[in-house]
């Protein structure tokens, strides 16, 4: 069994999703999405959490230059597989209360974006990896250009100019690594070999670091994120902020890092400040937000700053902080924004200050609400404190290692009162109060919201009380990868 299934199984249910006529289309993509995740946890049955790489594939594609097939799967990689895995099908069961246009093309397109999400988190190859980094944005350019807002032709433009630029530089950088290893192929492990100088080495880091940090988004190349977020339709935004901007922070971790190990050690002071720069500016504008969706948007930028703070200090315990991080940032986003989908589709606004004693009228909505919020702001016992304790532990690590300025640490730990007031404000002006004209017709979840939500609060909890299975899984690779980078200091 190799990671081909994965691969391969979405491309060909996305074909045939795609030519199903409305109606049988979202039922088609929820089974097979459903099946790929069951594939899914068949590996992880029998992945041994090791550091090394397991159900690989290598076959030769274009061999004449050096371009291979080659993917495969260690403890970081199964992460990013269960959590792609994982919220597809959770995104799809969300948008069964929608009606869309030639819904064969809309979930066909989910599908094969799921496809180049799992390229980029297996790919071996250089190669390979940029072609699958590709066909995971053509999808979503497509579902925010066709179904989003009324601005997405604009915004969605931008988002994909900004986007692509960044892949340009990587995709440079790739080419150049290639010329410059021994065996003349893109194979990572000849690129981790390679050994350039330090000049050279910050050359190669800018090149990948453009590409990833616009895909997080991280400050100052976030700009396009919040309008896109608030534009695209909300299974477009589910992808985009649960999983998506997952592939620039697992772009930091195995490709950049290990590729310029110098490079990052001379510019690693500066990525830090960005990161916490941009923790407090998406906070302080998450409080003047009046549109929830909006408000969301923003606390992701904050959200993902101090995971790129926790990465960049590249202690283990920030990297591990930053693999279950990305994994609860996107149980809970996806969480979050079905949430304003429900209240936006129900109330025809997402305007918080004319929202407010929902609470009343719905309980079971309060209460799924509550508990995402919860996992949002990090409560103990919830998902979002494991891993934001451990990232916060990461960064005053390296503050206290390489005797930085130790408020910059203190700084980033910010995020998390900034994220518990304009959060718990926002819980309390939505729900709490009494009902007005508008929202005393608010009706209580049913259904596949109440299944989807349901399964978030399920993971939200158990993730929090035992989140040992999930730091399992990457432990021993995150271990031998901070070890390799160790030789260089």
């Amino acid at each position: 069994m190799t990671v081909s299934i994965l691969i391969f199984l979405p491309v060909v249910a996305a074909v045939i999703v795609a030519l199903l006529k409305n109606g049988t289309a979202k039922h088609a993509a929820l089974f097979f999405s459903v099946a790929e995740l069951v594939i899914a946890g068949l590996f992880l049955s029998k992945f041994i959490p090791d550091a090394t790489t397991q159900f690989a594939i290598d076959v030769p594609w274009i061999p004449k230059f050096g371009i291979y097939f080659s993917a495969g799967i260690d403890g970081i990689s199964m992460v990013m597989v269960l959590l792609t895995t994982l919220l597809v099908p959770l995104i799809v069961l969300s948008t069964y209360q929608h009606k869309y246009n030639n819904e064969g093309a809309f979930y066909g397109l989910i599908l094969f974006m799921q496809a180049g999400l799992l390229v980029v988190f297996t790919a071996l190859d250089g190669f390979l990896f940029y072609v699958g980094w590709e066909a995971a944005l053509i999808p979503i350019y497509f579902i925010c250009a066709l179904w989003g807002g009324e601005n997405r032709i604009r915004i969605t433009i931008k988002f994909f100019i900004y986007t692509f630029a960044g892949s340009l530089f990587m995709l440079v950088g790739i080419i150049y690594l290639y010329l410059q290893s021994p065996g003349k192929n893109y194979d990572i492990h000849e690129f981790y070999r390679i050994g350039l100088d330090a000049k050279h080495q910050s050359l190669v880091f800018w090149a990948f670091f453009l590409a990833f940090a616009i895909k997080m988004p991280l400050f100052p190349f976030h700009t396009w994120q919040p309008d896109t977020y608030t534009e695209a339709p909300t299974a477009g935004t589910m992808l985009l902020s649960g999983i998506m901007l997952k592939m620039g922070i697992y772009g930091v971790i195995r490709w950049l890092i290990p590729n310029a190990p110098l490079g990052f050690i001379h510019w690693q002071a500066l990525v830090m400040i960005l990161a916490v720069i941009g923790i407090i500016y998406a906070s302080l504008i998450a409080f003047n937000q009046k549109d929830g969706k909006r408000l969301v948007a923003y606390s992701s930028i904050a959200h993902v700053g101090l995971i790129a703070a926790g990465i960049f200090a590249w202690t283990e315990v920030g990297v591990q902080g930053a693999m279950i991080q990305m994994l609860n940032h996107g149980i809970n986003v996806v969480g979050m924004f079905l949430i304003w989908d429900i209240i936006s589709r129900r109330l025809n606004t997402r305007d918080i200050s004319q929202l407010g004693g929902i609470a009343k009228v719905a309980p079971q909505f309060s209460i799924a609400f509550l508990i995402i919020v919860l996992g949002t702001v990090g409560l103990p016992l919830t998902n979002g404190f494991v891993g934001e304790f451990l990232l916060l532990n990461g960064v005053f690590e390296y503050s206290a290692y390489h005797y930085f300025n130790i408020a910059l640490a203190a700084v980033a730990g910010l995020t998390i009162i900034f994220g518990a007031v304009y959060m718990l404000r926002m819980y309390k002006n939505v729900m709490q109060g009494e009902t007005n004209e508008l929202t005393a017709t608010f009706t209580d979840i049913t259904g596949s919201e109440k299944l989807t939500l349901g399964i978030i609060c399920v993971l939200i909890i158990a993730i929090g009380v035992y989140p040992h299975p999930v730091m399992h899984i990457s432990e021993a690779a995150v271990h031998n990868l901070i070890q390799q980078l160790n030789k260089h200091y």
